[in-house]
């Protein structure tokens, strides 16, 4: 994603040159492929939805070992 949005941005206002066109195809073809997609638009959606979900599951991850451990360094009262 974030590979893709930052040749978007370099290729903005600019006549495409061959070699930034190729690392823009390349990255497209990529995000299809790991997507299981076979339109941009449609992998861009599904990449944003994975790191979505895994951005809230490390979130959570995170939010439950801190509970456990303020948990068992708090003596019960």
């Amino acid at each position: 994603m974030a590979r893709y949005e930052s040749l978007c941005t370099a290729s903005q206002g600019l006549a495409l040159a061959p070699d930034l066109k190729r690392r823009l195809d390349d990255v497209t073809y990529t995000l299809c492929v790991t997507t299981g997609t076979r339109q941009l638009d449609q992998a861009l959606a599904a990449a944003r939805a994975r790191l979505a979900a895994t951005a809230g599951a490390a979130t959570a991850s995170v939010s439950a070992t801190a509970s456990a451990a303020v948990a068992t360094a708090v003596p019960a009262g």
